[in-house]
């Protein structure tokens, strides 16, 4: 049981204004592992106010000090990986292992990509007879999501201090101990008082006096559409920016050339990765009909085989919502051929990997995000239908394209409507720029291009 009773501001643990709390659950379990405070205008207001103050000293520093203090804070980082792991399956329920290797390892990889980048980064050019200068935003609000909780916390904070800006965290409020543990790794890593700073709270009391507050001057979101909007709005009533990575539900393109077995079972792991908690999952599977019920047949077997290595969803309300999708789904027609509505255990917060075959493109569980353990197979007829389906719904974050030649699927993928398509199984960069088109949101996180959403450019003609 882990009893916090303080905020990160301005350099120090600092008791909250109100008296209430945040109870923190294992969805394993069921069981309350930690307490946070649960924050105020007032808190935020707080730390806000250290974020500005400690704002001209930090953008003014040289961009070799601020890498150095993004280089210790990887290093602090490795040296806490597996109390980070071991944070994050608690109250998350992830996989031990799968928060050794993602949860905790690639916000590592993460935060080490922007030392380097802070110390590498052109931030004054030369164009004709201008001198074109990157500034700092000034003072950032980052409000971070569960389903990677230090991941989404790294890839906001991260390139955020190595542009110059000073950050106002409001992490989630289903996984705030992660957040705790960033907290002491900043302070740890020597970055200045102010600098960084954490509120934990409510969205609709912490994160909107953060997002409305007039001396933010960016607003860093990933979450649902539906909460995006609304911060959209917020931020469009007072000119201030944004940067928001929202929902998804990506296309996993197999054309007729494909490898049908390997992509059918990366698809499904894809899908199944983190309890199906990513908004970047490959959830609607696309294959052609000549070769639709062999695929419908291997993503069943491939589903059926995940059972216990996949963790609960992130709580109660998580676990109704995905499976009232999967009841939604058979009373619309489609086929269940793995999973199924019921709990596949009496504790917990679990869902049964789900299939879906044939899977219309109208249906609401081709169309709408689940955030959950859930495929839908759908048939395409050539490869114009294909794209079609793949572009046809308000969504663009991601996808994957499979064929015999790569050229084949390069060019299917240039033509998708879509942040960012992995061709064949390609692995995850760091290094490149990842959000979404359409309602996925506004904007870039992770490698130069997710540092420069934390700049504003200046030019100085001579």
């Amino acid at each position: 049981m882990k009893a916090h009773d303080g905020m990160y501001i301005d350099g120090a643990w600092r008791p909250a204004a109100g008296p209430d709390t945040i109870e923190v659950v294992n969805p394993a379990d069921e069981q309350v592992i930690g307490t946070v405070p649960a924050g105020t205008a007032e808190d935020v207001d707080a730390a806000v106010r250290a974020a500005r103050a400690a704002f001209p000293a930090w953008a003014a520093s040289p961009p070799a000090e601020r890498a150095a203090r993004l280089a210790a804070l990887r290093d602090v980082l490795v040296a806490r990986k597996d109390e980070i792991a071991e944070t994050v399956t608690a109250e998350l329920g992830s996989p031990l292992a799968f928060s050794q290797t993602v949860h905790a390892g690639v916000p590592i990889a993460v935060a080490g990509s922007y030392a380097d980048l802070a110390a590498t980064y052109a931030f004054e050019e030369r164009v004709g007879n201008s001198t074109v200068h990157h500034e700092p935003v000034g003072v950032v609000g980052a409000i971070t999501p569960w389903n990677y909780p230090l991941h989404q916390i790294v890839a906001k904070a991260a390139p955020a201090l190595a542009a110059g800006c000073t950050v106002v965290l409001k992490p989630a409020e289903d996984t705030p101990l992660t957040a705790q543990l960033f907290a002491e790794a900043v302070h740890e890593a020597g970055v200045p008082a102010g600098v960084f700073n954490l509120v934990t709270g409510l969205g609709p009391v912490a994160g909107q006096a953060l997002a409305e507050h007039p001396d933010v001057d960016l607003v860093s979101f990933t979450g649902s559409t539906a909460v995006g909007r609304r911060i959209g709005a917020v931020a469009g009533a007072a000119v201030k920016k944004v940067a928001l990575e929202l929902g998804g539900k990506s296309a996993n393109v197999i054309l007729p050339s494909a490898d049908l077995a390997k992509a059918v079972a990366v698809g499904v792991a894809n899908v199944m990765s983190n309890s199906g908690q990513t908004c970047s999952a490959w959830t609607r599977m696309l294959v052609h009909r000549d070769r639709y019920e062999e695929a419908v047949e291997l993503a069943a077997a491939a589903a059926a085989k995940y059972g216990d290595r996949i963790g609960p969803v992130v709580n109660a309300k998580q676990q109704a919502r995905v499976r009232g999708y999967i009841e939604k789904g058979v009373a619309e027609g489609a086929r269940l051929v793995a999973g199924g509505p019921e709990a596949p255990r009496e504790k917990g917060y679990f869902v049964s990997p789900t299939v879906f075959a044939d899977v219309t493109p109208g249906m609401t569980v081709a169309q709408e995000e689940i955030f959950g353990p859930v495929l839908s197979i759908l048939k395409y007829e050539d490869a114009e239908d294909a794209l079609h389906i793949a572009n046809g719904t308000v969504y663009g974050l991601a996808g994957a394209v499979w064929a015999g030649d790569e050229a084949e699927a390069v060019a299917f993928a240039r033509r998708m409507e879509t942040g960012q398509v992995d061709i064949n199984g390609g692995r995850f960069n760091p290094l490149a720029p990842f959000g979404g088109y359409k309602q996925s949101g506004v904007g870039r996180e992770l490698g130069a291009h997710g540092l420069a959403e934390y700049l504003q450019t200046k030019s100085l003609q001579f």
